[in-house]
């Protein structure tokens, strides 16, 4: 037996599509004219420079290493210490970089410290 569906239905599908399609248009904000000379004089002008440095300026391409002999190689290992010498590289506090800011005791300072801590 097929389906029969009231008269109302064919009325109602084009309205909910012109409904649906109005409701996506969206129109953008118009930002406000500044009224003051204070706001004016903040906008800026045509003559505004600005200077642009590429991110590839300083690049070096790669180039590949001297391929020393591996006893060679090996016998610079042993003679640093090993394996072991890199584990105590390793194991030791890195040094504090002068630069780096310092570490802030004000628990605002960071938002995300104590989390994971139960």
């Amino acid at each position: 037996m097929p389906l029969r569906l009231p008269i109302s239905w064919l009325f109602a599908l084009p309205a909910l599509a012109v409904l649906t399609a109005t409701a996506q248009v969206n129109t953008p904000p118009v930002a406000p004219t500044p009224t003051t000379t204070k706001a004016l004089a903040a906008i800026p002008t045509a003559a505004t420079t600005f200077s642009y440095r590429s991110v590839f300026d300083g690049y070096q391409p790669f180039t590949d290493q001297k391929v020393l002999p591996w006893k060679e190689t090996n016998a610079t290992v042993e003679k640093i210490g090993g394996w072991r010498a890199y584990a105590k590289e390793a194991a030791e506090p890195a040094a504090v970089d002068p630069r780096a800011p310092a570490a802030s005791t004000n628990p605002a300072a960071n938002p995300h410290a104590g989390h994971g801590k139960q």
